[in-house]
């Protein structure tokens, strides 16, 4: 692995529970707080305000092509938009998300593809699942299957490749995208280890990479938050590691590529998964720094 370099990390803000899904958009940064209920947008001017409020804990973002706000709602399992500045049920996934949803992306068309856990992994250990796509009239369909913890997910500029990180597989695998969204040519874009595990103790004690929300850039290298590690990897197509942000202390759970000329890469940060309870404490920062080739595709 390449060692960090070393680098200006800002903490734009602090003060949150767990956040996740940073999204550059419009010229602001939006993203979620899990144990608040709040989907947040960091100003230009540097404050922070509240765009929504997700009783069903928010996770993943997107925006469609008239520019609404999309929202996953983690516990009741619904595909939520912003619309009139009131939260709309767009897709009710419960019956095809075994368990709590989670990331997603929304491509150029304005169709959702949204990760789930799969199971209650800590009670019944962690259990491949699918990887469902919500079209822009509420249709839902089953994207792939057999994913394991289906969690960041990135769009190249192209439109025609689909990459999404499987955490507790330790790898990115990627697919093609056909004009009507349907996935093939399922292939792994990187591995961090050798084996998927199978249960959370497996998880805690592997020492390799923990992909969890990841971002594109210009030279179709991915930034992967590590979510047991401490800082942001950025990866090329086979797993070459060829940068690192150091966080120091803290993880990072979400990356995104954003200001201006989108090389700002703006990372969730906090303690490292499983050390704290995020919703009993507020210990969740924004980071910032800047970095040479600027964000990419979607999101």
């Amino acid at each position: 692995m390449k060692h960090a370099v070393r680098r200006d990390v800002e903490q734009v803000a602090d003060g949150f529970s767990f956040i996740e899904a940073p999204r550059w958009h419009d010229g602001r940064l939006y993203f979620s707080d899990f144990h608040t209920h709040r989907v947040h947008v960091l100003e230009r001017d540097g404050t922070v305000g509240t765009v929504c409020e997700v009783p069903g804990r928010p996770s993943g973002l997107g925006f469609d092509p008239d520019g609404r706000l999309l929202v996953v709602s983690m516990t009741d399992r619904r595909l939520l938009r912003l619309d009139g500045g009131t939260l709309h049920e767009l897709a009710d996934l419960s019956d095809h998300a075994p368990f709590h949803l989670n990331d997603m992306v929304v491509d150029a068309a304005g169709r959702a593809y949204v990760g789930n856990f799969g199971s209650d992994h800590h009670r019944e250990g962690i259990r491949p699942t699918r990887l469902l796509r919500v079209d822009p009239d509420g249709r839902i369909a089953v994207a792939a299957e057999g994913l394991v913890f289906p969690n960041g997910t990135v769009i190249a500029p192209d439109g025609r490749t689909l990459v999404v990180a499987e955490s507790f597989a330790f790898r990115l695998t990627a697919f093609d995208v056909a004009p009507d969204g349907t996935l093939s040519g399922r292939r792994e874009w990187a591995r961090f280890a050798d084996a998927t595990a199978t249960e959370m103790a497996e998880v805690f004690a592997s020492e390799a990479t923990l992909a969890d929300g990841i971002c594109l850039d210009a030279e179709g290298a991915i930034w992967v938050a590590h979510a047991r590690g401490s800082g942001a990897l950025r990866v090329r197509e086979g797993g070459e590691v060829v940068d690192v942000v150091d966080t120091g202390d803290l993880s990072v759970f979400a990356v995104a590529l954003g200001g201006d000329d989108r090389r700002t890469l703006y990372m969730c940060a906090g303690p490292p998964h499983g050390e704290v309870d995020p919703s009993a404490t507020r210990l969740g920062r924004l980071l910032a720094c800047r970095v040479d080739v600027p964000g990419a595709g979607i999101p």
